[in-house]
């Protein structure tokens, strides 16, 4: 235990010396050294979110990691649309839309195959999943789909009036949804009785010191991830554009940097026979993804009159969805197989294929 904390205290300061040397700016190699620092600076941050949720428990273990990640995914959008303007309009659409295809296929697609695998066939709430996804679904048509049919303005953009109440909209359901899966139905989203490892040992006891000094590492982690995404973007849009490949890669590449450490979460979970932990992370990441980030991004962009667009084109639109409609179906019985995982990784697939080979 004292080891592994040894590297979550030792990265992040590492990674604050490095933005603060100005090395970064003139060097490749630094900016590679930058990368490393950056995965394992989200790595410590969910470390920390984890010890922060074993103290206050489940379901509530699960939001604060879902969170905390919004928090670094909207931190990241707002800072890149400030500092480039009117090139970075769609910029949260590209990677709300990336998050959500990510989750939706390539996190829980990898849980149902690695649990299937190992389990053969595995149980989870249903009631969890169906409030969960009535709750995506609406979100996703809000912000997503319907600003590509509006007519108050032309092209994929609300206007004002719509873009308030679309953010009203995404704030209700989330928090309805943050309701159920705290207060009302908390009994739907815990864990039923699984079987675990023989060798498994009980969690150990967080102390108020352990857990004040995790939630100011936490901060700390957060806020170089922020400045480091921020920092390395224009050297990952250059190798893009610079290999001929659309813009739009962008968007994938920061929410897999975002969601990295998350999906590690969800599939050990999954392997450890604990699906509905993986379901709870995936699921709830989701709705924080466009329901925090959306209302967010929509404030700055009122108070400094900035244009976002919002709507998918319609290839987008079947795609995601596609990938609603697939998971709808996987985790409709409440219990999985080998099938519903692999169909959902070549969801994801073609999303990447797609996006390269339009």
């Amino acid at each position: 235990m004292k080891s592994f904390l040894q590297w979550t205290v030792v990265i992040p300061i590492l990674a604050w010396l490095l933005f603060f040397s100005g090395l970064i700016q003139d060097s490749s190699f630094f900016q590679l050294v930058a990368c490393v620092l950056l995965i394992f600076s989200v790595m410590a941050a969910v470390h920390y979110s984890e010890i922060i949720a074993e103290k206050v428990g489940e379901p509530y273990g699960t939001i604060i990691l879902a969170i905390s990640i919004t928090v670094i995914e909207v931190s990241i959008i707002i800072s890149l649309m400030m500092t480039e303007g009117k090139s970075a309009a769609s910029l949260a659409r590209d990677t709300v839309y990336s998050a959500t295809m990510l989750i939706l296929n390539g996190i829980i697609g990898l849980c149902l195959l690695i649990g299937s695998i190992k389990h053969y066939e595995q149980n989870f709430s249903k009631p969890s999943v169906t409030i969960a996804l009535v709750s995506l679904i609406s979100i996703v048509v809000f912000t997503l789909v319907f600003p590509t049919f509006t007519e108050s303005v032309g092209g994929s953009y609300y206007s004002n009036p719509q873009l308030i109440f679309a953010s009203i909209a995404c704030l209700v359901i989330y928090g309805c949804f943050l309701f159920a899966q705290t207060k009302r139905h908390r009994d739907y989203f815990l864990s039923a009785t699984e079987d675990e490892d023989d060798d498994s040992s009980p969690p150990l006891p967080i102390s108020n010191q352990v857990f004040f000094m995790s939630l100011v590492f936490l901060i700390i982690c957060l806020g170089i991830v922020v400045l480091l995404a921020k920092t390395l973007s224009p050297t990952i849009e250059s190798i893009i554009t610079g290999y001929n490949l659309p813009k739009t890669l962008v968007g994938v590449i920061i929410a897999s940097i975002i969601l990295l450490p998350e999906g590690i979460a969800a599939i050990i979970a999954a392997r450890n026979n604990r699906l509905q932990t993986s379901i709870n992370l995936s699921l709830g990441s989701a709705l924080a993804s466009i329901g925090l980030t959306i209302p967010s991004v929509a404030i700055v962009c009122i108070i400094y009159d900035f244009k976002i667009i919002l709507g998918l084109d319609i290839k987008s639109i079947i795609l995601l969805g596609l990938s609603v409609f697939t998971v709808m179906l996987s985790l409709s019985s409440g219990k999985t197989n080998i099938v519903y995982g692999v169909v959902l990784l070549v969801n994801l697939f073609a999303f990447i294929f797609l996006m390269i080979y339009p």
